[in-house]
């Protein structure tokens, strides 16, 4: 699963965060949801990344030579703290979880797994993760003072509502989403 959620493209997060949500998600299906996502996470990842150039704290891998989950050529040139990709899944995992409070819980689990995968991958430190998540919920808090933010959110729980009526969209491997919720619930630390 780590090795997975290193691929952070739309269509990637969506598909990690579907077994979640219960049904199948993608930027054609759910554009307004994906605008949203997509503005969101400029918004967290500019601020995250104001952090990173402040803090210019090197990757584990750089220090404590290991293994890690994806080529060292995407991530050498850039810093450990906070985490960036936490920041992207903890913000998508926040506002699915606005979206749709019924799956608040798998959401924001998924969310916590996907920022853990960095570590598992070797390219984070657990502080990494958490600050990754502490900018994320921060800069959405802010974020909810924006009435075009809450304009947006409206759309996209209109729109995921529509997708979560029955047969409107897919539904996931059962086996497949067995296995991510057995790995979800066991946390790193």
């Amino acid at each position: 699963m780590a090795t997975n959620d290193v691929k952070s493209a739309p269509a990637d997060l969506f598909r990690d965060f579907n077994c979640a949500m219960g049904i199948t998600m993608t930027p054609e299906n759910a554009p307004r949801t994906a605008a949203l996502i997509r503005r969101a996470m400029f918004d967290t990842g500019r601020q995250t990344g104001i952090a990173k150039t402040f803090y210019k704290r090197q990757r584990p891998f750089l220090i404590d030579r290991g293994p890690i989950c994806q080529p060292a050529s995407e991530v050498a040139d850039s810093y450990d703290y906070p985490s960036g990709r936490t920041t992207a899944g903890w913000t998508m995992a926040t506002l699915l979880a606005e979206i749709a409070p019924d799956r608040a819980t798998a959401l924001l689990a998924r969310g916590r797994a996907y920022g853990e995968s960095r570590i598992v991958c070797g390219v984070h430190n657990a502080s990494a993760v958490e600050a990754g998540r502490l900018s994320a919920s921060s800069t959405l808090t802010a974020m909810q003072g924006d009435p075009a933010f809450t304009t947006d959110l409206a759309a996209a729980r209109q729109e995921i509502a529509a997708l979560r009526q029955p047969g409107a969209a897919a539904k996931h491997d059962t086996v497949q989403c067995t296995r991510e919720a057995a790995l979800v619930a066991q946390p790193l630390y």
